[in-house]
């Protein structure tokens, strides 16, 4: 499978989609958007720190272990750090599969693994 996982700075510019075979069935996109209110509260947008080698580290266990219960050939990670403002994207995540269950599962188990235990922190500003 192959795994890319960014982190930047600036505004996530969705990248080009390269099917690595022709048995791709299915992409599969998510890109997690600054709310406005954060539990209730308004804001004007969020600011995300990581610790990268070991978000990458975790991150790659993570995609591993998902490859082996909902086989994909490719997921494409990005994740925002600094100040993200409200309507702006912090997350961008693309799964390509043969099927789209594998490909839906996968990214669902992902997003909820990266709030687990990825060394990724936001703070409301």
């Amino acid at each position: 499978m192959q795994v890319t996982i960014d982190f930047t700075p600036d505004p996530i510019l969705v990248p080009a989609e390269h099917l690595p075979s022709w048995e791709i069935g299915a992409a599969v996109e998510f890109r997690g958007i600054v709310r406005e209110m954060e539990q209730g509260n308004p804001l004007s947008g969020l600011f995300y720190e990581a610790y990268e080698p070991m978000a990458r580290r975790v991150l790659e266990r993570h995609f591993a272990e998902l490859a082996a219960l909902h086989p994909c050939a490719a997921v494409h990670f990005i994740h925002r750090t600094g100040w993200v403002p409200v309507g702006e994207a912090s997350l961008f995540i693309r799964v390509l599969s043969a099927h789209r269950g594998q490909a839906l599962s996968f990214l669902a188990e992902s997003i909820d693994r990266l709030k687990q235990d990825v060394p990724i922190w936001k703070r409301v500003q």
